[in-house]
């Protein structure tokens, strides 16, 4: 029997490898002068992508290294107004934690 290989991306905030359902794709959509960036869950926005973990710790990790405007290849700062929404939303709502890597106690010395 063969084993499919399923398609695995790097996230641009923790640049951590991972399944590609885990990640949103993120578009950059013209807007007059500037980019916006746009969530795209159903993954059918044309134009190039780019990944990120659904944590609003690797969204701001990708703000403070300005990953976007170099993964999707576009000039100047990008808007991230609706891509945070959408990133706060969708934590919020899942109720996780906010932090991907939230230490866990198990297996450590006290």
């Amino acid at each position: 029997m063969v084993r499919r290989a399923w398609p695995e991306r790097t996230c641009v905030g923790c640049r951590q490898r991972a399944a590609a359902a885990e990640l949103l794709r993120i578009v950059a959509v013209g807007e007059g002068a500037g980019h916006s960036l746009r969530p795209d869950p159903a993954r059918r926005l044309p134009g190039r992508g780019a990944h990120l973990h659904r944590d609003p710790a690797c969204f701001a990790l990708a703000q403070r290294r300005r990953a976007f405007a170099r993964a999707l290849r576009t000039p100047g700062v990008p808007d991230t107004g609706e891509l945070a929404e959408h990133i706060n939303a969708s934590s919020a709502a899942s109720g996780h934690p906010a932090g991907r890597g939230s230490a866990s106690k198990v297996g450590r010395p006290t």
